[in-house]
């Protein structure tokens, strides 16, 4: 590691995520998500098919993840592994449509 502050942890974070479309869309994720879990730990009819939409938010990668046994966690896992990669792909596509291509 050189140490130069563009090889840094936060610095790459940022140039990942920084984009304003890429923390919206992680944001709706997030709210999407948390929205599954309540709406399918309540009893009702219509929290079967509550957590689709968060893994439709996030496909490709999530549906590949779905695929890991388990309950809530390996779908949290999914959704959150299907987010942050479309995150990085959502961020870098605004940072190129604006002109600053961001490395």
């Amino acid at each position: 590691m050189t140490g130069r502050p563009d090889r840094t942890l936060p610095a790459r974070l940022r140039a990942l995520y920084g984009d304003p479309f890429a923390l919206a869309y992680l944001g709706a994720c997030a709210a999407l998500t948390a929205w599954a879990l309540a709406a399918s730990a309540a009893h009702n009819e219509d929290a079967s098919l509550a957590g689709v939409v968060p893994v439709l938010a996030t496909a490709p990668v999530s549906v590949i993840a779905l695929a890991l046994p388990g309950g809530a966690p390996s779908f949290v896992l999914a959704v959150a592994s299907g987010a942050l990669v479309n995150g990085a792909v959502v961020g870098w596509c605004g940072r190129r449509l604006r002109g600053r291509a961001g490395r």
